[in-house]
């Protein structure tokens, strides 16, 4: 049965004092009697509120700095027992202990204490363990008791008062319990993961992830799937903390997509800010379909859409400057899914406009594609967790294993090549020329099908543009693993290829190494592997 619970006593201790006037007051409008400690009791009684010290209840003072003060049955007894049960009533009436029926309580900001790198003893002390106890005191007794843990829900909780009168619904102290009980277990798995980090313990007995719920989404990857976009708290710039402007909701592979598209992009911030330095990525079902470097926003989209104009059609958009109205206006050329970029001008916003469907995301800076961080993945009764892959090259430990050196020219799309091979999903081969991809072949079985798939792309390119012969002539070649054996080098060859850049490491390296110098190619080891399955 849905039976209301009568508010008459709350305990109300928060950090955030967001909307806490409002809500004081409300209660104080309905004689609701208030019990608080130290800093949330003097902000009540700042704004002219009657206010009863937790301390005065539980005849015990506030010690050890504050550490104890709500640990005490004359707390947990009124917050866990049962109203309807004729026992725990003569325990709270031989006992002293009155009935809590709100609870309002946030926690300390142990999160935004790690965030801004404070020092290890300063991040423990903002481990709060009386909030916890008491939430999860509270939620537990749900069925009696109205818990409060984010400043969000105070006007639903008010309007939900005002329509029971004084009261709340079973129904609704169930949805709060549910966020309680959510808002305690990331609590517990920001404090493990941070103290995993600050031991750098790469497998702890036991990992904890939590998100927070930025939007419900209408399905998954397909219909029949439920789906939620849940944000991690972090500030790396991307898809979860970009401001949209314009657009329907994002959906969840528009989310997928966007998020690859902007940790490619990332990937030339450094070149940003210089002259020639704007890099333009435009993904398809989570893989590049076209990456080019351009002098500005606009000749850089106009090279990534010219390298697959077929895949580029609804199409995510990716740019690592502000977008600009020339870039903006060929853009909108054709039916683009989302762009996202630091920031836009007046100018492409104006463009934009005209496409309302068209989702706009400005996330304010790029992201650090060396920061440090973690994936996770579902697998059937587990979970896979690995670093995400910070991995930059390191150009001085480059090996040029064939007998030809790569030229500056070469040298230089080989580096923009190894950069996209990154994000290609594996199998990944990569052709690219003059600072653009020419084709892209990803996720296939064999490396050598991947091959022969990117050097019929760059055959579709010269079709598309009326070029002469396929610009693989000339290209040089990104491989994200090594080849195994010498039929990839030798099919890239086949096409026009002149260098290669690869890992290294198979058994058979050597008969790929002697394919290189019998056809002339150049190639370079990096010692380093970007698999993305």
């Amino acid at each position: 049965m849905d039976h209301p619970a009568p508010i008459r006593r709350a305990l109300i201790s928060v950090s955030d004092k967001t909307g806490l006037d409002a809500l004081a007051q409300a209660l104080a409008a309905r004689g609701v009697e208030v019990l608080s400690t130290g800093g949330t009791a003097a902000e009540l009684r700042a704004a002219g509120l009657d206010v009863r010290e937790v301390a005065e209840v539980t005849e015990f003072p506030e010690m050890l700095d504050g550490r104890v003060k709500t640990l005490h049955p004359r707390v947990h007894g009124g917050l866990l027992a049962r109203r309807a049960d004729p026992a725990h009533a003569e325990a709270m009436a031989t006992h002293g202990i009155p009935a809590i029926d709100l609870l309002v309580v946030n926690l300390y900001p142990f999160e935004a204490t790690v965030a801004r790198n404070a020092e290890y003893a300063e991040c423990v002390e903002m481990i709060d363990i009386g909030g916890p106890a008491m939430i999860r005191a509270g939620a537990k007794n749900h069925a009696d008791v109205t818990v409060l843990t984010d400043p969000a829900d105070y006007p639903a909780f008010l309007e939900e008062i005002e329509a029971q009168g004084g009261a709340t619904t079973l129904a609704f102290r169930k949805r709060l319990a549910l966020a309680a009980f959510g808002r305690t277990a990331a609590y517990d798995a920001a404090v493990s993961g941070w103290l995993a980090h600050a031991l750098a313990e790469p497998a702890p007995p036991v990992r904890a992830v939590a998100g927070r719920l930025a939007q419900p989404l209408r399905y998954g990857e397909n219909p029949h799937q439920r789906a939620a976009f849940y944000v991690d708290g972090s500030d790396r710039p991307g898809v979860a903390t970009a401001r949209q402007l314009q657009g329907k909701a994002l959906s969840y592979n528009n989310i997928n997509d966007t998020d690859a598209a902007f940790e490619l992009v990332s990937e030339f911030a450094g070149e940003a800010a210089h002259a020639g330095g704007a890099t333009c990525v435009i993904v398809k079902h989570a893989n590049p379909c076209g990456v080019a470097k351009g002098d500005t926003p606009r000749d850089a989209y106009q090279r990534a859409f010219d390298c697959d104009r077929t895949s580029a059609y609804g199409g995510i958009v990716a740019l690592n400057r502000r977008l600009d109205g020339p870039a903006a206006a060929a853009i909108c050329e054709i039916f683009t899914e989302v762009v996202i970029a630091p920031a836009a001008d007046e100018a492409a916003l104006e463009h934009f406009a005209v496409r309302p469907n068209l989702r706009l995301l400005l996330t304010g800076g790029l992201a650090d594609p060396a920061a440090p961080g973690l994936t996770v993945r579902q697998v059937a009764g587990g979970l896979l967790m690995q670093d995400r892959d910070a991995g930059l090259l390191d150009e001085a430990a480059l090996r040029v294993v064939t007998k030809r050196v790569p030229t500056p020219a070469e040298r230089a799309d080989l580096l923009f090549a190894w950069k996209v091979a990154k994000h290609v999903k594996s199998n990944a081969i990569v052709y690219a020329r003059g600072g653009a991809t020419v084709g892209i072949g990803a996720g296939q079985m064999s490396r050598v099908d991947s091959t022969r798939i990117a050097a019929r792309k760059a055959e579709d390119m010269a079709a598309n543009l009326g070029l002469q012969e396929s610009p693989a002539r000339g290209a040089v070649v990104a491989s994200d693993a090594f080849f195994p054996f010498a039929d990839g080098l030798v099919a890239a060859a086949e096409a026009g290829a002149t260098a290669v850049i690869q890992p290294g490491g198979s058994l058979r390296d050597a008969e790929v190494i002697a394919a290189a110098d019998e056809r002339g190619i150049a190639m370079l080891f990096t010692g380093q592997r970007h698999f993305r399955h």
